[in-house]
């Protein structure tokens, strides 16, 4: 029994492969953000072979234990690979294919028992044997479908498997290998996505009140504009103030998340990405709100021609009639000032941004 154990193997599909750099880049995050949230929903203790790509090659010596307790592991790791795909989908602002097409991505599980040993690679521990093969062979099969789950009769204790939610059907195949047949049973997972519930926070300045509007024209096509705009790495040179945008908070910026700007004063402060509306035909607009929710900046990219757009930049205050009318009299000429500045100074520099191919 000491060599015997559980092999269970969720695989994510969905994504093409990629050409461009950027999309390649994209995906590899998002991946390796869905594998984090696979490893976090493991409740059963099972110990991590390894990483394959796009899959997890996890493992569990003596007795699986009942196919019942099995199926909550899968059910709790399948709904957690969704919520994360359904938040990140309600959030994200990259337009690219990967971040795009993310949304789609599926999840099937393999568990398979059998016997096997390992080899201590560096701090893993690889494992080796048949049946390591068998669950790998697995991965490859005639299901039409890309989220399911996959048991092998070495779990069925020579038992037909037991539906264990209303909705559950179990159908059975054969994989066929050189070695010879592999029979086994699978049933769809689709039916969980029922209860994925999408999580809506409100991220914008509540009771907000616009002090300040300033705007200017490009010769550029929205989309470069725009461009500009959500990526940090260009803010210092053209936004007054700011010395540098650091601690962004995600490899892949979205609807809340946190982001430090260092001013030009030496002062610090943190904001988050608090709104964010895509239309490339329109207007696309994209705000940031201090960590305190006193005051939020709105940048709004207009088309205005097939090579031309506008940018509107305002600052909006929590409404409250004295801070109005301080802001008016003490700030309002300086932030304008500032803003018309920053116009000015993001000419040159969004006339030489090149944008990816597939943003």
């Amino acid at each position: 029994m000491e060599n015997r154990g559980l092999l269970f193997i969720p695989d994510i599909s969905g994504f093409t492969r990629f050409v461009n750099e950027v999309e390649i880049d994209h995906s590899r995050i998002i991946i390796q953000q869905l594998l984090e949230e696979l490893i976090k929903a493991n409740d059963l203790g099972l110990q991590i072979s390894e990483i394959e790509g796009d899959a997890i090659l996890f493992y569990k010596y003596g007795d699986p234990g009942d196919l019942a307790f099995l199926y909550k592991q899968v059910e709790k790791m399948f709904l957690a690979f969704h919520q994360y795909l359904t938040a990140y989908d309600n959030r994200r602002i990259c337009q690219c294919n990967a971040c795009l097409s993310a949304f789609n991505l599926t999840l099937k599980v393999i568990t398979h028992y059998g016997e096997f040993t390992y080899l201590n690679v560096q701090h893993f521990k690889k494992l080796i044997g048949k049946d390591v093969i068998v669950a790998h062979q697995l991965l490859k099969n005639d299901i039409p479908q890309h989220e399911y789950w996959l048991v092998t009769k070495n779990l069925l204790h020579n038992k037909p498997p037991s539906p264990y939610t209303q909705w559950m059907k179990w159908d059975s195949s054969t994989k066929q290998t050189e070695e010879g047949d592999i029979p086994f049973h699978f049933t769809q997972l689709t039916p969980l996505l029922k209860e994925i519930t999408p999580t809506l926070i409100q991220y914008e300045l509540p009771h907000k009140v616009k002090m300040v509007s300033v705007s200017k024209d490009y010769p550029v096509d929205v989309k470069t504009l725009f461009f500009t705009l959500v990526h940090f790495e260009f803010r210092h040179q053209w936004l007054a103030g700011i010395k540098a945008i650091d601690e962004v908070e995600h490899f892949l910026p979205a609807l809340g998340s946190r982001f430090r700007r260092v001013l030009e004063n030496g002062k610090t402060e943190f904001m988050y990405i608090s709104s964010f509306q895509y239309d490339p035909e329109g207007k696309t607009i994209f705000s940031e709100t201090d960590e305190g929710k006193k005051s939020s900046f709105y940048f709004i990219a207009e088309k205005t021609g097939e090579n031309s757009s506008r940018l509107t930049i305002e600052i909006y205050i929590r409404r409250n009639l004295i801070k109005q009318a301080l802001f008016n009299q003490f700030e309002k000429k300086k932030k304008e000032h500032e803003l018309q500045q920053s116009l000015e100074r993001l000419g040159p520099i969004v006339k030489d941004v090149v944008v990816p191919l597939d943003f």
